[in-house]
């Protein structure tokens, strides 16, 4: 892998694999918790609206763009960073590197877009309301991080959805969207020193001769560690929703990082055998799901356990759960659990060691099959982390496909098959009276 900043300040990391297809991804360090002197939600909208039209291209141009080429065009909001995406074969990542720089660096928000997507993104918020499980945890982070940016909602609200405007957009972007706070990655079977100079070339034909502003750096709030509060708030569901959690290590605490990641799956992982799990669905059945979840953040991090049950349950499991983080606590794990635990992690990991976990075909149930945008099976992968890369966790959406076309589509489909239907249906009546005609 070869890594680097160019001259204009954009931080760029490139390295080869022997997949067809070419990877490539734009993120920016602007996310929710960068939103002060703007509407709440504005980094979130702002994702949504970037392929509404560059100065060279309009919003159907955008859309299409990669879609004639087999390949795929996204982007999601965290709480730290907007990332935009591109997958294609390798023949065309050229256009598809070209594409996000262009995005990035001229999209013009017009007005009549941003209206129509306003209210696409403040359906998506009343989706979340409908689901207690997502709006339970909004919640519980809003309260663990009360009176710091990380508190505020990725989605913002209603209200300040609804008075985003365009002129406010391009001011965001004009502000945040700046080389020093980019990172350009690619992963493609192309030699790597040619994917560095394609990444210069991308820089020196978006950016000039622009020098990094030396600046102060912008200084985070401090996290307030000892927010503690037990709070219950009533609503009129079958089932009660609870969320149990605190602080953890962040991505740049290494050791203790990877300790935690550990420590959740044992907790209350994806296997069957989880602590959790075996306790509170298989011994008891108070639940039919319960999980952890390990979110990490530059400076801080968070660790939860989340469960859906009956109300008469709740206060049980609650004290379930309290047994078992205390069991962990007091009794040290032994050797052959703890091996046991570190092979069932390596082995989660492994299953899903595919380059575009998306791109695997369905086959049924949740059996998958390889396909050439997923990449092949490469056992237990590579650390990603070696070479300065994350797992971002927390993050939201594929937010940019267009549902009047995937309607048309399946109408069309769908129109097909019932000709198809007819055809078939008057060729056996056509054989059928032959047949009588015979006899």
């Amino acid at each position: 892998m070869i890594s680097g900043t160019a001259d204009c300040g954009i931080r760029y990391a490139v390295r080869k694999s022997g997949s067809a297809v070419g990877y490539c991804a734009l993120s920016i360090s602007c996310g929710t918790r960068s939103e002060q002197g703007f509407h709440s939600g504005i980094a979130h909208f702002t994702e949504h609206t970037l392929f509404k039209g560059t100065e060279h291209k309009s919003a159907s141009v955008i859309s299409s763009y990669l879609d004639r080429l087999g390949g795929e065009l996204n982007a999601y909001t965290t709480k730290e960073e907007i990332v935009l995406h591109a997958t294609v074969l390798k023949e065309d990542l050229n256009k598809a590197c070209s594409l996000l720089m262009e995005i990035a660096t001229s999209a013009t928000f017009p007005e009549n877009e941003v209206d129509t997507e306003r209210g696409v993104v403040i359906d998506e918020i009343k989706s979340y309301k409908d689901s207690p499980a997502d709006d339970v945890y909004d919640r519980f982070e809003e309260m663990l991080f009360k009176g710091h940016p990380l508190s505020m909602p990725i989605l913002g609200t209603a209200k300040s959805v609804r008075e985003i405007t365009s002129e406010e957009l391009r001011r965001f972007v004009k502000e945040k969207f700046v080389p020093e706070s980019m990172a350009f990655t690619i992963v493609a079977d192309i030699d790597e020193k040619r994917m560095e100079a394609a990444v210069m070339k991308l820089c020196s034909k978006y950016f000039g001769d622009r020098k990094p502003e030396i600046a102060p750096a912008e200084r985070p709030a401090p996290i307030v560690l000892a927010n503690v509060f037990n709070e219950t708030i009533t609503r009129k569901n079958h089932e009660a929703n609870a969320v149990v959690g605190g602080f953890a290590p962040s991505l740049y605490e290494e050791k203790d990082r990877i300790a935690t990641v550990l420590m959740s799956n044992i907790l209350g992982g994806p296997a069957m055998n989880s602590v959790l799990n075996k306790v509170l669905r298989e011994r008891y059945g108070w639940v039919y799901g319960v999980e952890t979840s390990y979110t990490q953040y530059s400076d801080t991090g968070i660790l939860t356990i989340s469960l859906g049950c009956e109300r008469e349950n709740t206060e049980k499991c609650l004290m379930a759960v309290n047994k078992e983080i205390l069991r962990l606590q007091t009794l040290e794990l032994t050797e052959r659990k703890l091996h046991a635990a570190k092979k069932q992690l390596l082995g989660q990991i492994a299953t899903a060691a595919f380059a575009n976990a998306s791109g695997l075909e369905k086959e049924g149930d949740n059996l998958y099959s390889a396909t050439l945008n997923s990449g092949e099976f490469d056992g237990i992968g590579v650390d990603i982390t070696a070479g300065g890369g994350y797992m971002s966790t927390g993050q939201l959406e594929m937010s940019n496909v267009d549902l009047s076309s995937e309607f048309t589509e399946m109408i069309t489909t769908q129109r097909g098959f019932q000709a198809n239907s007819r055809i078939i249906t008057v060729s056996d009546t056509l054989l059928e009276e032959l047949t009588n005609l015979k006899r």
